[in-house]
Parts: structure tokens; sequence; C-alpha cells
């Protein structure tokens, strides 16, 4: 919020989160693991790298998208600028803010299975280590193959509940733009 709502935050940040952005999370894996050794502090910290790219981008998108003669509305009104973003901004940018953690999720999972298939059973349980294990040990791909399905069930099934979530916590936006439940 900070970064869209505060233009001088904006171009202070600029030049490091466009160094750090394009730097694939994947590619971090090796390097992570090196520095905070394999395990779940891994890959919480490769998760949150690699999740915080789409939140963050659509957050700005949102607060750029308000409506600025309602956030001059409310200032007129006596609104400090705290309670113009609280009340004006960060209703408009929910959708795109809640759209930034759907993507997040789908990043997530394929940090997750990534993460596990690269440092195999030594990161512990899990799809990637189990997709590691199986084709290090036989030629078997119908095992592999099942794996793959079960992660891609997975991710639906995440964004189904996080797309639930999503119309229910914005339903007046679903309204405002003619969708039904």
């Amino acid at each position: 919020m900070l970064l869209g709502s505060l233009p001088g935050v904006r171009v202070a940040t600029k030049a490091i989160v466009e160094f750090l952005r394009p730097i694939p999370s994947v590619a971090l894996i090796l390097l992570v693991s090196l520095l905070l050794g394999p395990g779940l502090r891994m890959t919480a910290t490769l998760i949150v790298y690699g999740a915080i790219w789409p939140v963050l981008y659509n957050t700005i998108a949102g607060i750029d998208d308000v409506d600025p003669v309602t956030m001059e509305t409310h200032r007129a009104f006596g609104f400090s600028r705290l309670q113009a973003v609280w009340m004006v901004s960060l209703p408009s940018a929910a959708p795109y803010i809640g759209t930034g953690i759907r993507l997040a999720s789908a990043v997530a999972l394929i940090l997750d299975i990534a993460t596990g298939y690269i440092t195999g059973a030594i990161n512990g349980p899990g799809i990637g280590a189990y997709i590691s294990q199986e084709s290090a040990g036989s030629d078997d791909l119908t095992v592999i193959l099942a794996a793959t399905v079960w992660a891609g069930f997975l991710g639906l099934v995440l964004d189904l509940l996080l797309t639930m979530l999503q119309r229910r916590l914005l339903r007046w936006h679903h309204v405002r733009l003619g969708e039904t439940e």
C-alpha cells in the first residue's frame, strides 16, 4: 500500500524492486539452500520471495486505478490521508489484491514442489521430494504422472477456494460488475 500510495516511496524503492523482481525464485533454490540449509525455513523464504511480486504489483495497479476525484472529495470533507487510503484506496484496490493473492498461491505451489524436487528428501516430505525419489528409483512414469496430476488438483482446489473467498469478501465488487453467485 505504501508503494502505491506514496510516490516518494515508490521512486525510492523502484531500483531495488526492479532489480529483484526478474530474478526467478526457482534459480535461487540452491543459493538459499546453502545460506539457510534445506528445510521449512528455506522453502518458506523462497515462497515468500516468489509470491510477493504478484501481490505487490497487483496492489500497486489497484492503487493506481483509484479515482483521484473520490480521493480528493474525501480529503475535502476533512478526512486525513490515512483515512482516505483506508476508506477509498484499499476497497478500490481489494479486487486487484485478491487477484495478486490468487496468482501468488500458484507461485507458492510451484516453488514448494520445485524445492522439494531439487533438494529431495533432505527438505522433508512433499510432492516434489516424492517425484524426485520416484524418478531416481525407477522408470515408471505412472507414479510421476499421478503426482503431477495431484499437484494440478491441489492448485485447482486452492484457486477455487481463494476465488470463493474473494467473491464472499468482495461481494460488492461482483454485484457492481453484474456478476451473480
